[in-house]
């Protein structure tokens, strides 16, 4: 196979249209649906890119495709909330030409990376292999970096891969936006709370803003209609913070402005656990890092464990370019430090649904929902198990990409002259 080939074969995007649909019969399999106990020897039907049954007992269509699950694993799609997943297009960030995430500014909240992202980024396939079907693709840097979408992880338009979008609007108030307060994280927030003030007067003098009868505000028009569905709490606000007088620090702006706010990164939010719980809200953290920075002094591995025991809602993520594939690790880690399995898989799955606010869609295996199902070789959070099959909308998607290939090419080198 030429280079040129090869590479068209591994960047070749999978399309999951009408055209695919089918009657798939997954059986015989150890059912993890989610928002219910495990069944043993259970169906999973599938049929025009919906599930529509799981349970035991259930009749085979003679037309069904049957994936015999004997001795596997059936979980949902893997939900990956926080990526550069179609907007960076190799495994690395390093390179600027790949980067589609950042625009020059402090705030941008009318930036929606949707648009930027590529179907045929190698990074997919990869991330996908690993059982990920839905992701979270963030913008970066700023105080108000932008808005983020979810996307499934097939397609070969961005149509056919858009869930949600927007999804949330990500605001820094952490080490990263403080350039947007003059270098203060102090500065940071008072800006914001001059933005989303002037926010609030934009919407209702909308006509005096056009005919330049208003006082010069803190943002452009396109930033300030941008805010308009954070303020009204249809969408949420991500707020990227590490350090507990941060995540304090967010919860008063959360408190003063009536926002539905989630905690990204909260390395030491266990120590705002109460907090977190009595305001409802959900944190997405990175299980695999514990190395105290200036920005998270006080990280620690069972993080999570301890929210989840206050009753914090839990998604795990790893925002890393090069790690998003590594999200069951990362779900495996919360397990290896006290959390129960059974929530390790909820903040991998229905957990992200529900923060992402795509919870009616995905995240559980449940008639109604998107076939976004995975069939494993044994647990997922075993670094031996393997996706065996992946199913995005109904489709049995190939699980070959670049690092798969590279292995078969190079896996018998030729004698040593």
């Amino acid at each position: 196979m030429s280079a040129r080939l090869w590479f068209a074969a591994v960047l070749a995007p999978v399309v999951t249209g009408p055209a695919h649909a089918q009657v798939i019969a997954i059986t015989n399999g150890t059912v993890y649906p989610v928002s219910s106990p495990r069944l043993d020897s259970a169906t999973v039907l599938l049929r025009d890119g919906k599930i529509v049954a799981v349970g035991r007992g259930i009749a085979v269509p003679a037309d069904a495709t049957v994936v015999d699950a004997a001795g596997k694993w059936v979980t949902p799609g893997l939900i990956h909330a926080g990526t550069s997943l179609g907007v960076r297009l190799t495994d690395s960030g390093a390179q600027e030409q790949t980067q589609e995430d950042i625009v020059v500014g402090d705030v941008k909240a009318s930036f929606n990376v949707a648009e930027a992202i590529d179907p045929a980024s190698m990074t997919i396939p990869v991330v996908r292999a690993e059982g990920v079907t839905t992701a979270l693709t963030l913008p970066l840097e700023g105080l108000i970096p932008g808005q983020a979408a979810v996307i499934d992880l097939a397609g070969d338009r961005l149509e056919d891969m858009l869930v949600r979008s927007p999804a949330a609007m990500l605001v820094d108030l952490g080490q990263g936006g403080k350039a947007g307060g003059g270098g203060s994280r102090a500065g940071a927030l008072f800006r914001l709370r001059l933005i989303l003030r002037d926010a609030k007067e934009y919407a209702t003098r909308k006509e005096d803003f056009r005919k330049a009868q208003i006082q010069p505000l803190a943002a452009p028009a396109p930033e300030l209609e941008a805010l308009q569905p954070v303020l009204s709490g249809e969408l949420p606000m991500l707020v990227l913070v590490n350090r507990r007088s941060d995540i304090a620090s967010a919860l008063r702006i959360a408190k003063e402005f009536n926002l539905r706010i989630v905690i990204w990164g909260g390395a030491e939010a266990w120590q705002m656990a109460p907090e977190l719980a009595a305001a409802k809200v959900p944190v997405v953290l990175e299980p695999l890092k514990d190395v105290p920075t200036f920005d998270a002094l006080n990280a620690r591995l069972d993080n999570p464990t301890l929210l989840r025991r206050a009753g914090v809602e839990v998604v795990a993520a790893q925002r890393d370019v090069a790690f998003s594939r590594d999200l069951r690790t990362a779900a495996g880690n919360e397990v290896r430090n006290g959390m129960s399995w059974d929530d390790a898989l909820r903040s991998v799955t229905l957990a992200p649904a529900t923060v992402l606010g795509i919870g009616q869609r995905a995240g559980s295996l449940e008639p109604g929902k998107a076939a976004n199902v995975v069939v494993w070789s044994g647990d997922p959070f075993e670094f031996s198990s393997r996706a065996e099959h992946v199913f995005i909308r109904g489709v049995d998607v190939p699980l070959t990409n670049r690092q798969t290939e590279l292995r078969e090419r190079y896996r018998t080198l030729p004698p040593a002259r």
